[in-house]
């Protein structure tokens, strides 16, 4: 499991290891990983965590554009710059660029607390985050 902190809420989200290996391993490599959230500017209802050029070193897998509440993808690079999403409600993955499509690579557990983190960064601007994994 994946503990994600976002001010003073936490999440618990399962790592989607059978659909998408690559991109799981390639997140561990990550961890921990402390960085922003901000509220995406053209997916909808989604935080994203921006990690610039980073090489994460995976193509595409399990990958969508239409992420569900809490199926978070990692975006591998290509056509915008590497990122986590993270939606919170209705997305439609896109960039400046036009459409683009992520890895799924988790799930979180419980929807509790989505629509307080949408809350958070479309209001109250950039939150501090944290991916590690459960001790």
């Amino acid at each position: 499991m994946l503990r994600i902190t976002v001010g003073s809420l936490t999440f618990e989200a399962r790592l989607e290891e059978a659909a998408a290996p690559k991109t799981c391993a390639a997140v561990r490599r990550l961890l921990p990983l402390r960085s922003k959230i901000i509220q995406a500017r053209w997916s909808g209802e989604s935080g994203w965590v921006p990690l610039g050029d980073l090489e994460a070193g995976v193509g595409f897998e399990n990958h969508t554009s239409y992420p569900a509440p809490g199926e978070l993808l990692l975006y591998p690079g290509g056509l915008s710059e590497t990122e986590i999403l993270f939606p919170y409600g209705p997305t439609n993955f896109g960039s400046k660029m036009g459409q683009l499509a992520g890895n799924h690579f988790a799930t979180i557990a419980r929807p509790d607390g989505l629509l307080e983190l949408g809350r958070m960064v479309l209001w109250e601007g950039a939150q501090d985050i944290v991916f590690e994994l459960e001790p």
